[in-house]
């Protein structure tokens, strides 16, 4: 496998598009690399013959992102921003980080729960004073603008819910995506769908088998319902989307984030059969697809830095990781939930560089399939 094929695949498993965008950039960079300076009055043409040979007096230009070592921590985001409704606040319904430690040589891709109940910090630019409220809330919260109600800000968001993240995880972010809904949709289109397996029966309360909206009536959804049965399937844009957003399934919150998870592997496999990362063309009409509903934040570096940095990346070394958890209430109702010791005590082996022995005592935390 080359290490281009593997860069790309490696942006699906993380944020899909971020390192897909860069993957273009390395592409060109390898193929056509930059031409030398502009020649002067008096400057020879490229063509002419030099009288005399000049000097090597430079050193190679080292690509981009060699200075990135790790550790990484990279953070994607799905987000629900009903754009037909005027004002509408982005909500977080996807969570999800990869951390690359020292060396880049493995990755672990682990989610957390939407409803996960953390201390949200003040975010003064969009008036918010501070809580301990849901993690989905910090994308909500961070992106009111003061003034401005019918435009919020899915960047301020992200802000906020990678500052709460960083605190709750002890993790710096460095870089991270905010995907639209509609964005999903189009990237799995764009790609000619995705092959999934299955692993639990799930009946869909949001769509129609033939893809309609269910009606929503003051006591619920109601009509024919859309059914995902158990096995490999093949599944379209809106179908992936739909799968993967359902958790009033067995299992909870806690089954989607892993169909989350396994979703995004399967986007990899289908990356990396196609070939994708060698057709920089593809790549370009899969970006251009996704237009306005993608954010890219990378704290200051290029998406081809980090298109570089995780290249080498082995794709064998990646884990999927399932942080299990439970519920917490107070006065008898519900506020959220919270994540078992074991699942805070791998952010802490994370953190250590002691994930692989934490894991080996604790295989139930692999996610599978």
């Amino acid at each position: 496998m080359t290490r281009r094929r593997w860069l790309l695949g490696l942006a699906a498993l993380v944020a899909v598009v971020l390192v897909a965008a860069g993957a273009v950039v390395t592409t060109r960079l390898v193929s056509h690399p930059s031409p030398g300076p502009v020649a002067g009055p008096g400057t020879p043409s490229p063509s002419a013959e030099p009288s005399t040979p000049a000097p090597a007096t430079t050193s190679p230009t080292p690509p981009p992102g060699a200075d990135l070592k790790g550790p990484l921590n990279l953070l994607l985001v799905g987000v629900d921003t009903r754009v037909t409704v005027p004002g509408w606040e982005p909500h977080a319904d996807a969570v999800l980080v990869l951390h690359v430690p020292a060396g880049l040589g493995r990755a672990y891709l682990f989610s957390l729960p939407r409803d996960l109940v953390v201390d949200i910090p003040a975010y003064p630019k969009a008036g918010y004073p501070g809580g301990r409220t849901k993690l989905t809330h910090a994308m909500s919260y961070g992106s009111r603008v003061p003034g401005d109600k019918k435009h919020p800000s899915t960047a301020q968001g992200y802000e906020l819910l990678r500052t709460t993240v960083s605190r709750y995880t002890g993790l710096r972010i460095d870089a991270g995506a905010v995907l639209t809904f509609f964005g999903f949709d189009r990237l799995v289109d764009a790609l000619g769908g995705v092959d999934l397996y299955v692993d639990q029966r799930v009946a869909s309360i949001h769509r129609r088998p033939d893809g309609q909206y269910r009606q929503h009536t003051a006591g619920g959804y109601v009509g024919p319902q859309m059914v995902y049965e158990k096995g490999t399937r093949h599944l379209n844009g809106w179908q992936a989307r739909d799968y993967a957003r359902q958790r009033y399934i067995a299992g909870g919150d806690y089954a989607r984030q892993r169909h989350q998870q396994q979703l995004i592997r399967a986007l990899a496999l289908k990356i990396l059969s196609q070939g994708l990362a060698r057709d920089p063309d593809r790549v370009e009409q899969v970006v251009r697809t996704l237009g306005k509903t993608m954010v890219y934040v990378g704290g200051g570096r290029r998406l081809v830095d980090f298109a570089y940095a995780l290249g080498g990346l082995p794709p064998e070394k990646f884990v999927l990781v399932g942080l299990p958890g439970d519920s917490v209430g107070s006065g008898g109702s519900y506020r959220g939930e919270q994540l078992l010791p074991v699942g805070r005590d791998f952010l802490a082996a994370l953190r250590g560089g002691d994930a692989d022995a934490y894991l080996a005592a604790h295989p139930s935390l692999r996610v599978k399939n």
